[in-house]
């Protein structure tokens, strides 16, 4: 996956938008976060700085969780405040888009 994503930034670059605020061509990263760090946040981030500095990036925080994930304690519930804030920490030196 890691060499994918490199790969797609090397074919089409950072995210670029035209003067209406729309995405005209490039890489925007939709990263999910997770309850009890499941999403190896801070791993993602090194690893997306590594590729890029100004990588475009949306920390999601809708994570839900549904189906049978109670049967998982560490996903069994949403994430709190504290959380998304250490996100969005780690993922600072990117261009962040939040929702």
């Amino acid at each position: 996956m890691e060499l994918k994503l490199a790969e797609m930034h090397r074919q089409v670059g950072d995210l670029t938008l035209d003067e209406r605020g729309i995405a005209v061509r490039g890489v925007l990263i939709r990263h999910l976060v997770l309850p009890n760090g499941l999403a190896g946040t801070e791993k993602v981030a090194q690893f997306l700085k590594s590729i890029s500095p100004n990588m475009a990036v949306n920390v999601m925080d809708q994570y839900y969780p549904s189906y049978q994930a109670w049967k998982y304690p560490e996903l069994s519930r949403r994430i709190n405040h504290r959380e998304y804030s250490q996100a969005l920490s780690a993922m600072q030196d990117l261009r962040l888009f939040v929702e």
